[in-house]
């Protein structure tokens, strides 16, 4: 799977660790998990960590914007680690689709990106 949601020490915190291409059934499997979460702790903070990560195929792209607009006031935070110039930029393109708090960190700041997001 190209997709794999970790809980972290709070509650409200999840980390997603992307890698591959993702696909729509990715999401079947992940959106879920994440309105789950956003039912029971209202306002989520994700930990995004991208590793040999290729983006996603039609309909994935199609299942990410229909998230974005249905949670657009539902992250807190969002920690983007990436590997790549495009995953860099990624983290900014995606800041007018969300409310969220949004920072990228390199992979050598990992426990940087982990503090940041879990921060009051």
């Amino acid at each position: 799977m190209a997709l794999e949601l970790i809980p972290a020490g709070a509650d409200n915190v999840l980390i997603v660790r992307l890698s591959g291409k993702l696909t729509g059934a990715d999401y079947k499997q992940f959106v879920p998990v994440i309105e789950q979460a956003i039912a029971r702790y209202g306002k989520l903070r994700l930990l995004v960590e991208m590793h040999d990560f290729h983006g996603w195929d039609a309909d994935a792209l199609w299942q990410d914007v229909k998230f974005d607009f249905k949670h657009f006031n539902d992250i807190e935070r969002l920690a983007m680690v990436g590997e790549t110039t495009w995953q860099h930029w990624m983290a900014t393109i995606c800041k007018p689709f969300t409310t969220a708090k949004v920072r990228y960190f390199e992979p050598g700041d990992i426990d940087a990106a982990r503090q940041w997001v879990e921060q009051p």
